[in-house]
């Protein structure tokens, strides 16, 4: 029977705002939306990440569903070709930067903290910085849309009379076609706004780094972490390294495009093949920043509810760390096509197959947790087992891709597109939701609709193969990607009518899944203690967790603290240290962050508009803004760092089993 102990409360010993050193009040001690705005709590910025990533997740689906429309048909005219190369450079830039990394970063922000036993991470106003940074870029991306749908009516006209005002280049701007030769300033807009996501995840990555190494709970020793926290220690290092690639290639095409430089244009002797290289030495590490944290995410669920130790914890966490070493180092089995040479295409073949060896291990390794146990089929652990089927499914199309003369017939064709969706849907989606249902009690106090969500779950999982399994007929029978429409006579007509309908049935499953995020948060049913059985450190505090995480310091005393704690010996039993006189300290807020952001926001827009020539000042706008987003971030140094004392009650926390 399970019981619980009561949650500490607290005194506050600073009931009034602060003055900060350079005179202002702190927004320290609100509520509503004040608060929201200047939180350096770890949990409600996980919160906010994790909406932020929902919305852009349904306006991605709505971009992938109107490409199936336009594909459900021979020569349908629902949308046209400029269109449609909108729709598919915006769906993928949208769902890989704007949905699956920011709700990776969610799960990062509010989790990963609690299993190690940290009251926040290391710099929590860096935290929000990476937050509001995030939105911005993510305004900038989306507000071309605004600008498209002006420039339909009339109102904005760019000078260069060119009609794509969104960006159409596709997700990975291949040069020389994001020149301005062939694009309009919808590039720019997808220039800035990866370039501002980029300092988002710079500053995240930063942020979890120092939080695991330095700020683990007694006893965390690093063979003790989940694999989680492990996932989300390599991503980091993954984003650190993968970044400033794609951020040169981005600034030498934003020269390219604003001071006529020649790093990309063939006829004044640049090097297109260049900004393949540097795009993909970023991309393929990008495919593993994706899947590595919900890898992660299903090694903690399978051994929730197969009631088993993770069968090869270390294996799983050095297989994990050698996907990612191997990632930087198979970027160009993207560019078999571009005439490599023998000896280049040899050596990445065969690195290509060495990376799928510790996936395969991680794969066994899940199939030895689960053999024997005592399995229960959970909404969690039914997309966790999907998850590894579907990714196994992406995985062994990924294989072929590995022979230079497979990749060089499937290249281009609808295959690449069932194989990488079979990855990114099946592999990093399925395990994403699979993760929320797990940690929703955690974040909100209450459960999802277990019911319902095992029809949301039958509906995405058959959606996600009816709409992509064909994909590989179709890639095999010819059918090139990235083309708005085909002629009837192919064969392909029936497969594309197919994969249609499958898509309108993914997206209404996963909308729903969304839509019961938001309805069980507001009106589901309380959460029980520890409604899984948890293994991890996170599952000791309340649901949702108090301000300060823990009221005093656990002391750990092995792997799966929590679990060992309610079913091993006395002697591993969850120790607490003795709180100090001072209490627990806990960060100000800070205005400084948000407003950082909304100058970036602002820069990005004047800069990606300034070229068109249709609003004056855009320059000298975007120069103002440029300071004005500096400011704040030296302010915020100068404002000290302030914070306040609570004083909780020395209870512990456990949710025990008796």
């Amino acid at each position: 029977m399970a019981t619980t102990l009561p949650i500490p409360k607290t005194v506050t010993t600073v009931l009034k705002p602060q003055k900060s050193d350079l005179g202002w009040t702190r927004p320290d001690h609100k509520t509503g939306i004040v608060d929201w705005l200047t939180t350096t709590d770890h949990k409600k910025i996980g919160i906010m990440y994790g909406c932020f990533a929902l919305f852009f997740l349904i306006v991605g689906g709505i971009e992938a569903l109107m490409i199936r429309i336009q594909l459900a048909v021979p020569q349908n005219s629902f949308v046209s070709a400029t269109t449609y190369n909108q729709l598919f450079t915006m769906h993928g830039t949208t769902m890989i930067f704007l949905a699956v990394m920011p709700i990776n970063a969610a799960f990062f922000n509010f989790i990963m903290p609690l299993q190690i036993g940290a009251r926040d991470v290391a710099f929590p106003r860096m935290n929000t910085f990476g937050l509001w940074t995030l939105l911005a870029g993510g305004i900038i991306l989306n507000i071309s849309w605004f600008f498209q749908f002006a420039n339909a009516f009339g109102w904005f006209v760019p000078a260069d009379g060119r009609l794509e005002i969104a960006p159409a280049g596709g997700w990975f701007g291949y040069a020389p076609l994001s020149a301005t030769k062939y694009t309009g300033i919808g590039t720019n807009f997808w220039i800035l706004g990866l370039q501002v996501l980029g300092i988002s995840s710079l500053a995240g990555s930063f942020n979890f780094i120092v939080t695991i190494i330095n700020m683990r709970a007694p006893g965390m020793k690093m063979m003790r972490l989940p694999v989680f926290t492990w996932m989300t220690l390599i991503t980091s290092f993954l984003l650190i390294f993968a970044l400033p690639a794609i951020a040169v290639a981005l600034a030498e095409l934003q020269f390219d495009r604003y001071f006529n430089t020649n790093f990309f244009k063939v006829e004044m002797g640049g090097q297109p093949i260049l900004w393949q290289h540097l795009f993909w030495i970023f991309g393929h590490p990008e495919v593993y920043i994706l899947i590595l944290p919900t890898m992660g995410i299903v090694s903690e669920i399978l051994p929730t509810f197969s009631k088993r130790p993770l069968f090869g914890y270390p294996i799983i966490v050095f297989s994990g760390a050698v996907i990612g070493f191997l990632g930087f180092a198979v970027w160009s089995h993207h560019m078999f096509a571009t005439g490599l040479g023998k000896y280049a295409t040899a050596a990445f073949s065969l690195l290509t197959m060495a990376i799928a060896v510790p996936t395969g291990v991680k794969i066994f390794n899940w199939i030895g947790t689960l053999w024997g146990g005592r399995i229960t089929f959970t909404l969690p652990m039914i997309y966790s087992l999907a998850f590894v089927w579907m990714f196994m499914m992406g995985g062994f199309s990924g294989i072929m891709h590995s022979s230079a003369p497979a990749d060089a017939q499937q290249t281009d064709s609808y295959f690449v597109i069932a194989h990488f969706h079979y990855v990114l849907i099946g592999g990093a989606l399925l395990s994403i939701i699979a993760g929320l249902y797990y940690w929703f009690p955690k974040v909100t106090g209450k459960m999802m609709n277990l019911k319902m969500g095992k029809w949301y779950a039958f509906m995405i999982i058959a959606g996600l193969n009816v709409t992509f399994f064909p994909m590989h007929w179709l890639g095999l029978n010819g059918m090139p990607r990235r083309t708005h429409t085909y002629q009837a006579g192919f064969g392909w007509e029936n497969w594309n009518l197919v994969c249609s309908v499958g898509a309108m049935v993914l997206g209404v499953g996963i909308f729903l899944v969304v839509l019961d995020v938001f309805i069980s948060a507001k009106r589901g049913k309380p959460a029980p203690q520890d409604p899984w059985d948890g293994r991890t450190l996170e599952w000791t505090t309340s649901n949702p967790p108090p301000h300060y995480n823990f009221a005093r310091t656990p002391i750990v005393k092995g792997k799966d603290s929590f679990f060992i704690h309610k079913y091993g010996e006395p002697k591993d039993k969850i120790e607490f240290e003795e709180e100090g006189s001072h209490g627990i300290h806990m960060p100000s807020n800070s205005w400084m962050p948000m407003i950082s952001g909304i100058c970036f926001t602002i820069f990005g827009v004047a800069l990606a508009v300034m070229p068109s020539g249709v609003i004056p000042g855009m320059g000298w706008l975007a120069v103002v803004t440029l300071f004005g987003a500096c400011i704040p971030l030296f302010l915020w140094a100068l404002e000290g760092p302030g914070g306040y004392h609570l004083h909780p009650k020395k209870d512990n926390n456990l949710a025990t089993n008796s």
